[in-house]
C-alpha cells in the first residue's frame, strides 16, 4: 500500500558531474529525508521530523518568526522569496530562537543583535544584511500586532548595487561561443526577460504555449533565438531548466564566464542589462516593469546609472517619434486646408 505523506518538500539538483538527483525534504526549509519515497526509512525519517517540529513556545522570538510565516505578509511573498525567508529564519532560530521577547525592551538587547550581525558579516557582509533585514520585518509585523513590546532597527551593512554592471553586445557573444549548450536557454531567457536566476530555474513548462510565456501573470511573446532554443529543448523533465539546483548551476555558471573570459559580471547583471536595452529599444518605464517586474523605482534607477549610455539611442528615438508625429500631424492639417479651401 502506498502511503502519501503531506508537506513534502522535492529538490531536483545536478552536481557538477550533471547527473539529476532528486532530494526529499519534510517541508519547504526543513530537514532532509532518507531513504526512497514510499520505503520504511523514508517514513520512519518524515515522521521523526514532524515529531520534533514542536510548537514554539510563546513570548520567545521563534514563536514572532514562526507566526509571520504563517501570515498573509508571507505568503503573497514571490517564492523565490519566500524560500530565502524561511532559509534565513532558520538561521535566527539557530541562534536567538528561545530569545524572551520582553528583552527587546532592554537597551543592551540592540547590542546583542549588532554583534550577531557583526559576525556573519566576516562571512558575507551581503548575507548579514539581508537577514539582519529578514529579521526586521518579521519582529517589526509582530509589533505592529502587539507581540513585540518594542524593537530598535539598525542600520545597513552592506550598501552596494551593481546597477552599472550590465553585459556587452560582445560580452553575448564570447559567451554564447563558450557556454556549454545547456546555459544557452538560460542566458536567452535572462537576457530578454530580466528575471531573476531562481524564478527562471523555477519556470514549468506549462508556462510555455509555444508563442508566449507567462511571468509573474504576465506573457511576453517568445520568438527568435528564444523560441528556436525552447524548441529544441526536450522536456525531460517538469521544469524548463533542468539544471535547477542553485548551488550546481552557479558552478556552471562561473565556470563558463571564465572560460569565456567574462570578468566583473553575474548572472544577475542580465536584469540591468535587460531594462537598459529595452530602454534603448524605445520602451517606456512602465512597459520595462511589465517585462522585468522591477519596481518604477528600481528601473529608473537602473536607467539613471546609464544615462550616458542611453543619451544618443534614447534621443534617436525620440527624435524618431516626433518626426512620426509631425509627418502625421502636417499630412491631416493639408487634408483639412484643401478640405476648406474647396480643392
Amino acid at each position: 500500500m502506498r502511503v502519501r505523506l503531506k508537506g513534502i518538500n522535492r529538490s531536483v539538483k545536478r552536481p557538477a558531474d550533471g547527473t539529476i538527483k532528486t532530494v526529499w525534504y519534510a517541508w519547504r526549509g526543513g530537514p532532509r529525508l532518507q531513504g526512497e519515497p514510499g520505503s520504511p526509512g523514508f517514513i520512519a525519517s518524515d515522521n521523526a521530523a514532524v515529531a520534533a517540529k514542536v510548537a514554539p513556545v510563546p513570548g520567545t522570538l521563534r514563536s514572532v518568526l514562526t507566526a509571520y510565516q504563517g501570515s498573509s505578509n508571507f505568503t503573497s511573498l514571490r517564492e523565490s522569496t519566500r524560500r530565502d525567508y524561511t532559509r534565513l529564519n532558520a538561521r535566527i532560530e539557530k541562534r536567538f530562537a528561545s530569545f524572551p521577547l520582553v528583552a527587546l525592551t532592554d537597551p543592551r538587547t540592540r547590542g546583542v543583535f549588532v554583534t550577531w550581525r557583526d559576525e556573519l558579516s566576516t562571512q558575507s557582509p551581503k548575507q548579514a544584511n539581508y537577514t539582519w533585514s529578514v529579521l526586521n520585518v518579521a519582529v517589526s509585523w509582530g509589533l505592529d500586532r502587539g507581540l513585540v513590546p518594542s524593537f530598535t532597527k539598525a542600520g545597513s551593512l552592506y550598501s552596494g548595487t551593481r546597477v552599472d554592471h550590465v553585459w556587452e553586445p560582445e560580452d553575448d557573444e564570447r559567451f554564447l561561443a563558450r557556454a556549454p549548450e545547456r546555459l544557452r536557454l538560460p542566458f536567452l531567457l535572462a537576457i530578454w526577460t530580466g528575471q531573476r536566476q531562481g524564478d527562471l530555474l523555477c519556470l514549468p513548462w506549462s508556462a510555455y504555449d509555444g508563442r508566449d510565456i507567462r511571468l509573474q501573470q504576465s506573457k511576453i511573446p517568445v520568438g527568435g533565438p528564444r523560441k528556436a532554443a525552447l524548441d529544441a529543448t526536450p522536456r525531460i523533465d517538469p521544469l524548463i531548466l533542468t539544471n535547477n539546483g542553485r548551488a550546481a548551476f552557479r558552478h556552471m555558471w562561473l565556470r563558463a564566464c571564465k572560460r569565456a573570459g567574462i570578468k566583473g559580471l553575474r548572472f544577475h547583471d542580465l536584469r540591468s542589462t535587460a531594462v537598459r536595452r529595452l530602454a534603448n529599444a524605445g520602451c517606456t518605464v512602465p512597459e520595462i516593469v511589465a517585462i522585468t517586474r522591477h519596481s518604477l523605482a528600481d528601473a529608473n534607477t537602473i536607467l539613471d546609472a546609464h544615462d550616458l549610455h542611453l543619451d544618443q539611442q534614447l534621443s534617436e528615438n525620440a527624435i524618431g517619434k516626433l518626426e512620426t508625429r509631425t509627418n502625421l500631424t502636417n499630412r491631416t492639417t493639408n487634408r483639412i486646408t484643401r478640405t476648406s479651401s474647396g480643392t
